[in-house]
């Protein structure tokens, strides 16, 4: 059985943090790149189309690889597929930084997003691992949900700054020496793994299935077009060949047992949602800001900051302390509500005016996400056991990245249809459904 010691010069807390610092680097990269695409066009010569293969390239290979990397690192050690990702990201984030044409850049991208789901796809077990008691392992839950939660506003608030500032060259060139540093950290603090003696070989065949199922999924997503249609289809044929392989294979990438658990299932439906609706706000309301409001992109990402500074208060201070006062579930559905009152604003709102239509929407739908991530995450993986950590993380972060894509795909297209009031309303509908999906599918059993 494969267990990583505790590490012996080091708190659980010191190794969070190294932990976190890695991760917000991976999350930050999702968005950072945004407020940047007119630079890029400008000076790279992308036409609007290929434009929009410097967000695809990193989504594509970093929702279809997570799975079969979580279970890597349940076979052969989180701590090696973690290094061997964040080096690899670097490696990557040079050559982004160095791009000389559209090719180069969207190749390099490419290769982002696979270190960005070797090592992202380990993170949450090692946390995991970290904590063993229920209090602390809450905060660290909180933490690590801060991350997923505010690490995109994070990223629109740092792209727009580093290209005003300096160039688009800066956005991915800052990635070399922090991830050379967090790098550096891993192999400092973190444990070594231990050796698994007689560990099965991964179900290749599954995990070639599900990568380019999910990989196909998030491609008929984001790609507009005939296109779509196509992958959208072949994604379902992989998907179901997947299924079968699983229920056939002896030693499957993804055991049966892990998905009959409702915490597991459920859960990540309900984060799928509610994913999707905070991701698509996001990507809604930076294009609100410059093309309604005629904000500049620093501007864009300052509007955006107290999303993710009450993220971060709520889900650092105060979402542990409740969830072991009053269950992950009840929290759940408190933030859930608390998003629908955020979008509820949002829709009623003239939207003309930063101060009094967005702001208190902002610091709704903040205190809901800080409250909702932790909780879900918790959620996720309460089921999860020594073997299956790695790949129950790998679910989890499987479920953030597709719904980010479902989310950023569908407002973009409704705001662009029917205004940006339909784009809000349709994110109020996705949460909606997540409470549902909570209120009914994970209630406690008597």
């Amino acid at each position: 059985m494969l267990r990583a010691a505790r590490p012996r010069t080091a708190s659980p807390w010191v190794a969070l943090a190294v932990l976190s610092t890695a991760m917000l680097m991976i999350i930050l990269d999702g968005t950072i790149v945004s407020v940047a695409l007119p630079a890029l066009r400008a000076d790279l010569g992308f036409t609007d189309a290929g434009l929009s293969w410097t967000v695809n390239a990193y989504l594509i290979p970093l929702g279809g690889l997570l799975l079969l990397a979580g279970r890597l690192g349940d076979l052969v050690g989180r701590r090696r597929i973690l290094v061997a990702g964040l080096v690899l990201f670097v490696l990557a984030s040079l050559a982004c930084g160095l791009a000389a044409g559209p090719a180069m850049l969207v190749a390099a991208r490419a290769v982002q997003g696979v270190a960005a789901a070797l090592a992202s796809s380990v993170v949450l077990g090692m946390v995991v691992e970290l904590f063993e008691n229920p209090g602390d392992r809450a905060r660290a839950m909180g933490a690590y949900a801060f991350l997923g939660a505010a690490g995109a506003s994070i990223g629109l608030l740092l792209g727009g700054v580093l290209t005003e500032a300096l160039s688009w060259r800066a956005i991915f060139l800052v990635n070399v020496p922090i991830g050379a540093v967090a790098t550096a950290l891993v192999l400092r603090i973190l444990p070594r793994d231990a050796v698994r003696p007689g560990g099965s070989r991964p179900d290749l065949l599954g995990a070639l299935l599900v990568t380019l199922g999910l990989a196909g999924l998030v491609f008929a997503i984001v790609e507009p077009g005939g296109a779509r249609g196509v992958a959208a289809a072949l994604a379902v044929v992989l998907l179901a060949g997947f299924g079968l392989r699983q229920a056939r294979a002896s030693a499957p990438l993804v055991p049966p047992r892990v998905l009959r658990s409702r915490a597991v299932s459920l859960g990540n439906l309900a984060q799928v949602l509610t994913i999707a609706a905070m991701m698509g706000f996001q990507f809604a309301t930076a294009l609100f800001l410059q093309q309604v409001l005629g904000y500049s992109p620093a501007a864009t990402g300052v509007a955006m900051t107290p999303v993710a500074v009450i993220i971060g208060v709520v889900a650092l201070r105060g979402a542990g302390p409740l969830i072991s006062r009053f269950t992950a579930r009840r929290v759940l559905l408190a933030g859930l509500g608390l998003l629908l009152g955020g979008f509820a604003v949002l829709v009623g709102a003239p939207g003309t005016d930063y101060l009094s239509d967005l702001l208190p929407a902002l610091v709704l739908l903040g205190l809901g996400a800080g409250l909702v991530m932790p909780s879900v995450t918790t959620i996720v993986m309460a089921d999860a056991d020594a073997d299956t950590t790695g790949l129950t993380s790998g679910l989890a972060n499987t479920g953030q990245q597709v719904g980010g894509a479902i989310g950023i795909a569908v407002l973009a297209a409704v705001a662009a249809t029917d205004g940006f009031r339909a784009a809000y309303l349709v994110a109020g509908a996705l949460v909606l459904a997540a409470s549902l999906v909570v209120t009914v599918g994970l209630r406690p059993r008597a």
